[in-house]
């Protein structure tokens, strides 16, 4: 059986190489943890679409189910789930996350 909502979240997910769904927008993020991964992403320069889930609430129930994964926000790269906050966070210190974007061809700078 279809599910519309999860049809939006996997467009989203394969049209774009990464994706936020965060609260609030890339420039103006409305938690801290969402914060912290917009911050990262930039640092790192990696181009990424932000779906903000406060301005849908579809999508934010909708992705908990997607993902399996019970807190926003959530990282997708190359079509995959990469985690939340705490786990891109892990990812960037110990260089994994840069792996990760060269591995799926996403173009960003070196991390420091």
């Amino acid at each position: 059986m279809s599910n519309p909502t999860h049809d939006r979240i996997q467009a989203a997910i394969t049209e774009n190489p990464v994706v936020l769904f965060m609260k609030g927008t890339p420039v103006f993020p409305q938690c801290g943890f969402s914060a912290r991964v917009v911050q990262i992403l930039s640092h790192m320069g990696v181009p990424f679409k932000g779906v903000n889930v406060l301005e849908d609430m579809e999508i934010r129930e909708g992705i908990k189910e997607f993902s399996n994964w019970p807190t926003i926000p959530q990282l997708y790269v190359g079509g995959e789930f990469v985690g939340g906050c705490d786990i891109v966070t892990e990812m960037f210190q110990a260089g994994e996350l840069g792996s990760l974007l060269a591995e799926k061809g996403v173009p960003h700078k070196a991390e420091a």
